[in-house]
């Protein structure tokens, strides 16, 4: 009972706690010096002296830090206290650490640049949104005898030196062993601009899996090269044993060439290498605490590699796991693989489009165009309700969106923004997000930005036509569809999620506005963009996909765009020619029209364009290029090898393969409607909906196909046969069976 009441009585604490970070002041080194990568250690030592029921800890930081009490970290967050628009909003996080406390207590707060004053961005600048590390932190304990005590950052902590002697997300970290923190200054207190300060609501970026060595060889230079079999994004762990004052570097790389050689040259301006000095003649066990790097290789020297003497640790978001996909094609489950592992690897506190090379940022257009797998992967409901709040703040006055959020390069008019199929993940985000989880006042958060963005293209759209600069359907091989043509559709679709949002939330006079605004937005295009036989004056297939996906045409006229659509897959070998837009609705369309089995024929393809020509060349993750490895000459294009946007393919497999989709939103009513095809003989997939577990198990002997679904409590489902027959069903488990041709 007595376990009971302290969670009770911290949880009740926790709010007012966080209120009294009012009560702390924002802490700086006082240091004067031109070493702006020093990386400051706070420290304050305080005695306890009576009965402690419990002790909460909310902090706070301009930069990225770790906390340690007594020499024990604190919590397992990776790059707390995350990335958001820190003009306007920054997180703390909440700590019980009634376990670490003891009579005497040291309490150390590291803190590094990170993405606030860390070297981050293209030109590597450093202090995007500050000079420097800042600290606020209030710790609250919780006496036996009803009293409580605090301790916050204020004039009586000090400030010094660490081991940590220089980290950043680019260039790697440096750690000095032999350093203890030390060299202790008063701090300076200082006033900032003041910010909204929030709690986290999204999973901390954690440690995950761990990979031993697949292969440990000598290049040409004698410096060991390790093969950790996956793509990944986080860090090596070495355990090495050595004499003071050595010096380890490990470096870090995607690929080799086709020579076997170390390939750095898609990273930019990223190092990517840590470099460690020991401490001692013992055994030591070391890892960088203020940076990752994306990597499935890694170069060493000053140590020997063993597969017992080093690791790589994975880092990303701790989000739980909600699908499981499955099927008789070992490709296709590799291709399932890759997409989970793309995933895992860029979502690093925001959804990242690369997680190696001198970038990493939150490309909107690269979030909306995945945002659908995501969620049948992973239960990322938290996750993009925290980014959502970051595009909010970001939109412009005049309802604009960056091309990127966190807005990086807000200061500067270097890069685009609000450009179609980038801007409009402010619609398209929250209503995916609406259908997947079914959380109506989410909606309704995100409801007026959605509104400005469809406000922001009308206003800048003489005669209805939206002709914005942009970056189009990007890497598709092939001919370029018209950047006005994909403007016009997106416009359509932005203000089609719109009508369904105020549907949804009973804005009556809202739909009927934006339901005009449609109707005149589609004459506009029909007039511009399209003849009257249905041919797309950009004759492309993402022209015809984007056209016939947002419901652009008339009957009479999709019916003649997917015959060419058709045509345009059969002139290019049957392979696909679409980029970053036309990509994720590409199968979904030609299924919607009747074109099943050529939607197969795209996805088994593997040949260059396809999703398995780079499984074919052992990928691990999505690539960003269809031909990141050329397949005339095997030589690599310096670009990302772990890049999710071609994963969005993975909708199509849950929702199509597997046949599972929500009829309602948050899967209160279920469709189950497997499509076989494309010589598979069996597929299964499973969901995690906020009502339980959805299953779809659909095997094929000769023409007799047999379904076996799961339906969790609370909910019922149409299930759809492949020989088009319906049933309706409610909880539990339940076997159909049909002949097909």
């Amino acid at each position: 009972m007595r376990k009971i009441f302290l969670l009770v009585l911290l949880s009740g604490t926790l709010s007012a706690h966080a209120q009294s970070l009012s009560d702390a002041k924002w802490v700086t080194p006082s240091w004067k010096d031109t070493n702006a990568a020093r990386i400051p250690v706070f420290d304050k030592s305080f005695s306890v002296e009576k009965k402690i029921r419990g002790a909460t800890l909310a902090i706070t930081a301009h930069g990225i830090y770790e906390a340690t009490l007594n020499g024990r970290r604190i919590g397992n967050a990776y790059f707390a206290p995350g990335w958001t628009n820190y003009d306007k909003r920054l997180q703390y996080q909440q700590y019980d650490i009634t376990k670490l406390l003891s009579a005497k207590n040291d309490l150390r707060i590291t803190i590094a640049g990170g993405w606030y004053w860390g070297a981050f961005g293209h030109d590597l600048m450093v202090n995007r949104y500050g000079d420097g590390a800042a600290l606020l932190l209030n710790l609250t304990i919780f006496f036996e005898d009803g009293t409580t005590q605090q301790f916050v950052s204020d004039e009586s902590w000090r400030c010094g030196t660490g081991p940590v002697r220089y980290a950043d997300f680019y260039t790697g970290e440096v750690f000095d062993a032999r350093v203890q923190p030390g060299s202790w200054q008063k701090v300076q207190v200082k006033n900032f601009p003041p910010v909204d300060l929030v709690e986290t609501i999204n999973e901390p970026v954690t440690q995950h899996e761990k990979f031993v060595p697949r292969n440990i060889f000598q290049d040409s230079t004698h410096r060991y090269v390790i093969d950790f079999g996956q793509n990944l994004a986080g860090f090596v762990r070495i355990k090495v044993h050595g004499n003071k004052g050595d010096t380890i570097r490990v470096e870090h790389a995607e690929m080799l060439d086709k020579h076997g050689h170390f390939f750095t040259a898609n990273l930019r301006d990223a190092r990517a290498t840590d470099i460690y000095i020991l401490n001692s003649d013992g055994t030591e066990t070391l890892e960088p605490h203020f940076t990752y790097h994306g990597f499935r290789y890694a170069r060493v020297t000053g140590f020997v590699p063993a597969k017992n003497n080093c690791l790589a640790v994975a880092l990303h978001n701790d989000i739980a796991t909600a699908g499981t996909f499955a099927c008789s094609n070992p490709l296709l489950n590799q291709l399932q693989r890759n997409i989970t592992w793309s995933l895992n690897s860029n979502f690093m506190d925001v959804p990242t489009d690369c997680p190696q090379r001198s970038e990493r940022l939150g490309w909107t257009g690269d979030a909306q165009v995945f945002g659908q797998t995501a969620a049948y992967n992973r239960n990322v409901q938290k996750f993009f309700a925290k980014w959502l709040a970051d595009v909010r703040t970001e939109q412009g006055v005049d309802g604009s969106v960056p091309v990127m959020v966190p807005d990086l390069y807000h200061r500067s008019d270097s890069l685009k923004r609000s450009c179609a199929g980038w801007g409009d993940a402010a619609t398209i985000i929250p209503w995916t997000m609406f259908r997947m989880y079914g959380d109506t006042p989410a909606l309704a958060k995100q409801y007026e930005s959605m509104k400005a963005w469809v406000g922001y293209i009308e206003n800048n759209s003489p005669g209805l036509l939206w002709t914005a600069r942009g970056y189009g359907d990007w890497y598709a091989p092939g001919d370029t569809t018209a950047l006005a043509y994909i403007d016009q559709c997106f416009f359509a679709y932005s203000t089609q999620l719109v009508i369904n949002a105020a549907s949804v939330l009973s804005k009556k006079e809202d739909s009927i506005r934006y339901a005009k605004l449609l109707t005149e937005i589609k004459k506009a295009f029909l007039k511009n963009d399209i003849d009257a036989d249905g041919n797309a004056l950009s004759n492309t297939q993402t022209a015809y996909v984007l056209a016939l996906q947002f419901d652009m045409l008339p009957d009479s006229l999709a019916q003649k765009a997917i015959v060419h659509l058709e045509n345009l897959v059969h002139q290019n070998g049957d392979r696909l020619s679409t980029g970053f837009l036309g990509t994720p609705y590409l199968l979904h369309v030609l299924s919607k029209y009747g074109r099943t089995k050529l939607a197969y024929t795209l996805l088994n393809q593997q040949t260059c364009p396809s999703w398995l020509y780079p499984i074919t060349r052992s990928a691990t993750t999505i690539w960003e290029r269809w031909d990141a490895i050329r397949p005339a000459d095997s030589s690599l294009q310096q670009t990302s090898f772990n890049h999710y946007a071609y994963g969005a393919v993975g909708d199509w497999l849950f929702g199509n393969i597997a046949g599972i989709t929500p009829l309602e939103p948050g899967f209160k009513k279920i469709k189950i409607a497997p499509q076989p095809g494309g010589g598979l003989t069996w597929a299964k997939a499973s969901y995690i909906s906020s009502f339980g577990k959805i299953t779809s198990w659909w095997n094929l002997k000769k023409n007799r196909c047999t379904l076996a679904v799961d339906i969790p409590a609370n909910t019922k489902a149409l299930v759809v046969m492949p020989d088009k027959k319906e049933f309706h069903v409610g909880p539990g488990h339940h076997v159909f069976r049909a002949h097909v041709e």
